[in-house]
């Protein structure tokens, strides 16, 4: 079994045995003009640490550059990427005064969630307002920097393990945009105990109750689920288990296996269906979880320093350990 994953012209590789490895290597070679770089190390701005833990993910690199970009090389670090006070309006000030460089660092900020996860929500705020940028987005800019100052030492953890588990949690925060009211949810997807795929979004319509956002969430981390357990198939490591999806709303959970349709519930009859459907087949399992441990909050809003940190930490955020001569 060889696995092959392709980006332009950047390739990682990796086989069942060193023998197979060597052989694609060498068919590659008759192919194409290539370098073997040997063991990964990087890829596409990111550096690999590997341990007897797994591999870490790390752009320090990147963050680096970014901060000496944006003149916040010397700043000053702080907590959490974002308070839990107020949300962003279209309207809240003066108009920046090089919107350019706004949609620049913002973007680049939008790369650097690949392996800073505790950014997503932030980051997808920012980037909101990308096309009219105001003072108070660029202020939020530049905590975004402050913080990724002060966590210049994260790296995203890639544990080991049998591939037996797929587990979700989803949260949305119901009409937390002050212009338009529309809701802004997100998940967190974890393959065993590493997390594989995560979400912070403002939902495309307004929502007419808190249980309706939450449905909407749990359809669209459901079909996520779906594409994931597919995936694993077509590898060759088809889940035995039902994937647990943990949401914090009951009525949302009850409308998983409740028969019964409420008047109220029509316009959203396609997301009850279908997560009905999977949930009939055996696929997937929606359970409640407090509200204390659903992680995917911190992809929804911001929140209390201990409580940013707590989540952070299940997000498989760690210090990378120190890589030896070898690179082991």
């Amino acid at each position: 079994m060889v696995y092959l994953l392709l980006y332009v012209d950047d390739i990682v590789l990796t086989a069942s045995s060193d023998a197979l490895l060597h052989s694609i290597i060498g068919r590659l070679h008759t192919e194409f003009a290539m370098t073997d770089l040997g063991v990964l190390h990087h890829f596409l701005g990111i550096s690999v640490t590997r341990s007897s833990d797994g591999l870490f993910l790390s752009q320090r690199q990147y963050a680096l550059d970014l901060l000496q970009r944006a003149g916040m090389s010397e700043c000053h670090s702080t907590t959490t990427p974002v308070d839990c006070k107020s949300k962003l309006s279209a309207t809240d000030g003066p108009p920046v005064a090089d919107p350019s460089e706004y949609r620049s660092i913002a973007g680049a900020l939008h790369y650097l969630t690949l392996t800073w996860l505790d950014l997503a929500y932030a980051v997808q705020q920012v980037c909101l307002f990308m096309h009219d940028p105001q003072e108070p987005h660029l202020a939020l800019v530049k905590r975004i920097l402050r913080y990724v100052k002060g966590t210049l030492s994260s790296s995203l953890q890639i544990g080991i393990g049998p591939v037996d588990s797929l587990t979700a949690y989803f949260d949305a925060d119901w009409a937390s945009c002050p212009n338009s009211r529309r809701s802004t949810s997100g998940y967190c997807v974890y393959l065993r105990d590493t997390l594989v795929s995560w979400s912070s979004k403002r939902q495309t319509t307004v929502s007419r109750s808190s249980a309706e956002v939450e449905y909407r969430a749990v359809a669209h981390v459901v079909a996520e689920c779906c594409w994931i357990r597919q995936l694993l198939q077509e590898l060759h490591l088809p889940l035995s288990k039902a994937t647990v999806v943990y949401c914090d709303n009951v009525s949302a959970v009850y409308m998983t296996t409740n028969p019964v349709h409420h008047r109220l519930t029509n316009h959203i009859e396609i997301y009850i269906h279908f997560v009905r459907e999977k949930v009939a087949l055996g696929q997937v399992r929606v359970l409640h979880v407090p509200s204390s441990h659903q992680f995917s909050d911190i992809m929804t809003k911001g929140l209390l320093v201990q409580l940013f940190t707590d989540f952070r930490s299940s997000l498989g955020v760690r210090q990378a350990p120190p890589a030896t001569a070898g690179g082991y």
